[in-house]
């Protein structure tokens, strides 16, 4: 399908997401079950604003998203990573499209079909669609004549299986979008709404122009707080405590756990490492004398040969002196030899040498039918290009033409450009990494387990690990949600056994990529706030200087100039022009807004009161505040208020219908 295969041409680009985009997704209808209630209950992955969210469309969302990714990245092997990714996002957009939903309906909102058409096929379709490379022409820019011939080819009745499958995959794409247009206009005509209710009035703008025209200009002493050594004062827990408590807010948190773990690597045995050099010793011979090169090569190498031209820029480096050697001839051979650094042995035969062919080519595709264009798909290598438009495209010059079937269809290609030629080489490579064969596999989990065994409390765990010198990792703050455990591969399965674990029990033998993972829970946190002992250690740093600011007010207690204070500091006396109501920073001292509240709170010439600032203690004496009675244009200050909130409020609103709806997560039942 000519369409389809369009978007797989183009697929070397990345997945751009605009703005807020990828809140826009919108879903199949909950299906119906025929089991029990209480089966049927445990079916829902979760609930937002009282719609219940199936685990079936759920998860087609999740097949579908990672479609519309596969398509517009060009790729298909997403690791574990990118599939959580892929998982969270849709759980982001199924929130985003009920809360939003149920913010429409409260308030009569909506995206009407005669609106969605404008803007997704309409004359000035919405940015979605437009940046969707698919629908550019040869200049890259947003051509409407491709949108149209692509909406009118997945309407055709499909002639056959293969092509009724690309016909639903491109509609799935479209529908995709379409639907991720509606949800963003959505979103846009509510943030407009409220961004008109929002707004700063005459009052505001009266105290921002007086703000920048009152000025004052200030003398002042700082002591800092790291010149005071920390033997002089003395902190207690109660202040840090007061500390806490003063900031409890900013220590809400979600359910969470803390573990430590130990890793088992699995590595090679040294039977692995001499079982990898006899089976290359025994097909050294054969590789060397053999005819059917490509059947020996791809019967026992981690290299497959499809007989591909290198040149020096482009052959693995272990073979680029053997290939390219002054005097080298067909045939030669390199024989086997071991890497220790990839743990690899290999082998090389050079199949053939000394001519000459361009490193690049560049494509043009021919148009076939009415209405489309000659597209410019740019420079190619070999490697890039599947073999059979490579030999030709290669093999021919600039200017000629050839056709090779693609699936269903024959396209054709012009070649519009070589590079230069330069000197290459065919080269079959047998390379085998030594790897951890099942009996190594057996051997490492067994003594894991044997590990968990005898070890089945904390105490016993660490214990244990200490004489074994292994080496106990930790991972705090572990979400239930969460995909990993530090960088261990695969750990989801952690995090599951971790919220179900009681407080101080060994886990099984967990396998994680290339180890065992034996892990023991060390904390569970359910609380609504993080307990004060885990957040006294960086209070600590604060507590210590409000203690030293108490000290050093009790240094300059008698100081009556402040001459004598900076003396009494150590330092001195340093002034600061035009300090402004509205400053960020108090001169070169950074962020202290407690010393400019100070600076106009304190009259004229009066030596104020010490500033128990950020960085030290300030104490300083302003002269005259000075007032400019300029008119002020009220119409520029609110717009320059209105725009300060402008980049932020469309996330603020969203992010504030998120937070305050009615949403349970039950995801982690079910992953």
């Amino acid at each position: 399908m000519a369409t389809l295969q369009r978007i797989r041409n183009h697929g070397v680009f990345l997945l751009v997401i605009v703005g807020l985009a990828m809140l826009a997704f919108i879903l199949g209808d909950v299906l119906n079950s025929s089991s029990s209630y209480f089966n049927k209950s445990r079916e829902y992955i979760g609930e937002i604003e009282g719609q219940k969210i199936h685990y079936t469309e759920y998860e087609n969302a999740v097949e579908q998203l990672t479609e519309v990714y596969k398509i517009e990245s060009g790729r298909t092997d997403f690791d574990e990573d990118m599939h959580a990714q892929i998982r969270n996002q849709v759980w982001q957009m199924l929130v985003a499209k009920y809360t939003l939903q149920n913010q429409g309906e409260k308030i009569g909102m909506d995206i009407t079909s005669d609106e969605l058409y404008e803007l997704c096929a309409g004359a000035n379709p919405h940015q979605l669609i437009t940046s969707r490379r698919m629908f550019a022409g040869q200049n890259g820019q947003f051509d409407r004549n491709y949108l149209i011939n692509f909406l009118a080819s997945i309407e055709i009745d499909a002639e056959n299986a293969e092509q009724q499958a690309n016909i639903k995959q491109a509609k799935n794409y479209w529908m995709y979008w379409e639907n991720a247009v509606r949800l963003t206009a959505m979103q846009e005509k509510y943030v407009d709404l409220i961004k008109n209710l929002i707004t700063a009035n005459n009052i505001d703008a009266k105290y921002a122009a007086q703000a920048k025209q009152t000025k004052v200009s200030v003398d002042y002493a700082i002591k800092p707080y790291y010149t005071v050594a920390d033997s002089l004062v003395k902190i207690t827990t109660n202040d840090i405590r007061k500390i806490y408590d003063e900031r409890k807010q900013l220590y809400k948190q979600t359910p969470n756990r803390d573990i430590a773990y130990i890793a088992f690597p699995i590595v090679p045995s040294e039977a692995d490492y001499q079982l990898t050099e006899k089976a290359m010793q025994d097909i050294e011979e054969e590789f060397r004398t053999t005819d059917e090169v490509a059947l020996v090569v791809n019967s026992n190498s981690d290299i497959m040969y499809d007989g591909r031209n290198y040149s020096e820029n482009n052959i693995p480096e272990a073979y680029k002196e053997f290939a390219f050697a002054k005097g080298a001839k067909k045939n030669d051979f390199m024989a086997l030899t071991y890497d220790e650094a990839t743990r690899t042995f290999r082998m090389a035969r050079l199949i053939d040498c000394g001519f000459s062919a361009p490193d690049s080519v560049q494509l043009k595709g021919i148009a076939t039918r009415e209405g489309e264009e000659d597209q410019d798909f740019g420079w190619f290598t070999e490697a890039d290009l599947q073999k059979n438009i490579a030999e030709p495209a290669f093999a021919g010059k600039v200017g000629s033409r050839f056709t090779v079937a693609l699936g269903m269809e024959d396209r054709t290609f012009e070649i519009t450009g070589l590079t230069k030629a330069t000197p290459k080489a065919k080269v079959a490579i047998i390379e085998q990494t030594v790897t951890p064969s099942s009996k190594t596999y057996a051997a490492i989990y067994n003594q894991a387990n044997q590990f968990v065994v005898n070890n089945q409390d904390e105490e016993a765990f660490r214990a244990a690990a200490q004489e074994a010198q292994l080496e106990v990792e930790s991972a705090t703050n572990l979400q239930k949600m969460g995909n990993k455990v530090a960088d261990l591969k695969s750990s989801r399965q952690i995090v599951r056994w971790a919220f179900n674990a009681k407080e101080g029990q060994v886990s099984d033998v967990f396998e994680c990529g290339d180890k065992y993972i034996v892990a023991v829970l060390t904390a569970c946190h359910d609380g609504e706030y993080r307990d004060f002992e885990d957040v006294q250690s960086s209070l600590r740093y604060e507590a210590l200087n409000r203690k030293k600011a108490e000290y050093i007010n009790k240094q300059i207690a008698a100081a009556k100039t402040l001459q004598e204070v900076a003396e009494s500091f150590g330092g001195e006396v340093r002034h600061i022009d035009e300090l402004t109501e509205d400053s960020y920073r108090f001169g070169s001292e950074g962020m202290e807004p407690a010393a400019i509240g100070t600076a106009f709170a304190t009259a004229a010439g009066e030596l104020s009161k010490p500033v128990r600032g950020n960085q030290g203690v300030i104490v300083l004496v302003p002269a005259d505040v000075q007032r400019t009675d300029a008119e002020i244009d009220y119409k520029s200050e609110i717009a320059a208020l209105n725009a300060r909130t402008a980049y932020s409020l469309p996330y603020q609103l969203i992010n504030n219908l998120e937070q305050n709806a009615d949403i349970t997560d039950n995801r982690a039942t079910f992953q």
